[in-house]
C-alpha cells in the first residue's frame, strides 16, 4: 500500500501556492504511482472539520501558472488552537484536537502545510504532538526565519515595481508627489525591493521610524532642485517616530480613532499641508498578490517542492523546507515557529539604497 499524504494550504493566498503542491506531487506520484493525496480545503479548517477531497494526479496538472490555490485557504489564529470546536460545546474537543484526530483517523504518513508565520506555529504545534508534519515558506513578505527566500515574494515584488512604473508617468506629467503604499505589515522587503527597483526617492519602512517634517522636506528639497516628481514607496506597516515609542494599544486606538485607515492617506494628509507639490495615493492592495506566479517562484516552488517530497520519502518531519545559501536545505520548524525576519538597519540594499540618494525617512531634514 502507498503512502497516504494530507495537504493544505494556510494564511493569505500568493503566487505559488500551486506550483508548490504540484512539486511535491510530481515528485510522489514519480516515485509511486499509488501515493494516495488528500487535500484538506481551505486551510487548518478543513482539517479541523475533515473537509477534504481526495487528490489524483490530474489535479496537479495545468496548475504551474495559475495563482491563488486549489485548496482554497483561511486564517486560523494560533492563539485559538486550544479553544473548543465548537463554542458551544464546552466539553468537546479543541480546534488542536480535532486536527489530530482528523490526520489519524485517515491514517496519514504525512501532513504537507504550506504557509506563513502564524501558520508554522501552528504546524510545529502539531510536529510536538507527534504527527508527521513538513511545511514549504509561503509569503508575500519574506519574513519567514530560517529560509532566504520564500515563494510569493518575488511575485509580489515584480507586482509592486509595476505599479511603481506606471506612475512615473503621470508623475512626471503632472509634477506631482506619488505615495505607493506596499503590502508588509511588520517588514519592509517588499517595499525595499520595489522601491529599489522602481526607481522610489523616499521608501519607508517598519524597521525604520521616519518623521513626516522630513519627508516633506526631502520631497520639498527635490522639487526646488527643478526634480517634477517625487515617488515615496511606503510598507503598510511603517510608522513615524512617534507612532514606534507608543504601546501596542495606544498605536492601535489611534490608528482605530483615525479616519484614514491607510498608511499612504494618513501621510498625504500631512504632506498636503507641508508639500509644494500636489500629493496623490495609490494603493493597489491585494493585486500584489494576485495573478501568476514569475518564474523565479515557478523554479523555486518545484525546487521545494520536490525536496519535500524527498523528505517525506527519507522521513525527515518536522522541518520546514528552505533556501539557505543557494541550497535547499530543511529547518526545524521549532527553529522557525514564532520568529519574523526583519530587515537589519545595515543590510547592504539599505545601505546602497542610500548611497544612491533614496531617503529613509529617519535622517533630520531642515523644512523650508
Amino acid at each position: 500500500m502507498g503512502l497516504k499524504i494530507g495537504m493544505l494550504t494556510s494564511g493569505g493566498d500568493c503566487q505559488g501556492l500551486n506550483s508548490a503542491m504540484r512539486g511535491v506531487a510530481k515528485r510522489l506520484y514519480e516515485h509511486d504511482k499509488d501515493v494516495e493525496i488528500i487535500g484538506f480545503l481551505d486551510g487548518y479548517a478543513g482539517l479541523m472539520f475533515r473537509n477534504f477531497r481526495q487528490m489524483s494526479i490530474d489535479d496537479f496538472s495545468g496548475i504551474l501558472t495559475i495563482g491563488g490555490t486549489i485548496l482554497g485557504t483561511s486564517r486560523q489564529s494560533f492563539k485559538t488552537m486550544h479553544d473548543p470546536l465548537f463554542s458551544n460545546q464546552k466539553d468537546g474537543p479543541t480546534k488542536l484536537e480535532a486536527m489530530i484526530q482528523t490526520y489519524e483517523e485517515l491514517h496519514l504518513d504525512c501532513l504537507v502545510i504550506l504557509g506563513g508565520n502564524g501558520s508554522h506555529k501552528t504546524a510545529n504545534l502539531l510536529s510536538e504532538k507527534g504527527l508527521n508534519i513538513i511545511s514549504l515558506p509561503k509569503t508575500i513578505d519574506n519574513d519567514l526565519w530560517g529560509t532566504d527566500m520564500t515563494f510569493g515574494f518575488q511575485s509580489a515584488v515584480n507586482i509592486a515595481t509595476e505599479v511603481i512604473d506606471g506612475i512615473h508617468s503621470t508623475a512626471l506629467s503632472h509634477g506631482r508627489a506619488f505615495i505607493v503604499e506596499i503590502m508588509g505589515h511588520k517588514v519592509g522587503w517588499m517595499t525595499l525591493h520595489a522601491g529599489i527597483a522602481g526607481g522610489a526617492d523616499v521608501i519607508l519602512i517598519p524597521e525604520i521610524p521616519y518623521d513626516p517634517m522630513s519627508v516633506a522636506a526631502a520631497v520639498n528639497r527635490r522639487a526646488r532642485e527643478h526634480k517634477r516628481f517625487s515617488i515615496i514607496a511606503i510598507a503598510e506597516g511603517a510608522k513615524t517616530k512617534e507612532e514606534a515609542k507608543m504601546s501596542k494599544s495606544d498605536y492601535q486606538e489611534k490608528i482605530e480613532k483615525s479616519p484614514l485607515t491607510s498608511v499612504a492617506y494618513r501621510l498625504a494628509s500631512v504632506l498636503d499641508k507641508l508639500s509644494i507639490q500636489e500629493v496623490r495615493c495609490v494603493v493597489p492592495g491585494h493585486f500584489q498578490r494576485g495573478g501568476t506566479p514569475s518564474a523565479y517562484d515557478r523554479v523555486l516552488t518545484t525546487a521545494l517542492g520536490v525536496e519535500a517530497a524527498d523528505m517525506i520519502l527519507d522521513k525527515k518531519f518536522g522541518r520546514m523546507v528552505g533556501i539557505v545559501n543557494g541550497k535547499v536545505v530543511g529547518i526545524p520548524l521549532k527553529e522557525v515557529a514564532g520568529k519574523l525576519k526583519s530587515v537589519p538597519l545595515d543590510h547592504y540594499l539599505v545601505a546602497d539604497a542610500r548611497k544612491t540618494g533614496i531617503f529613509f525617512g529617519d535622517e533630520q531634514l531642515d523644512y523650508v
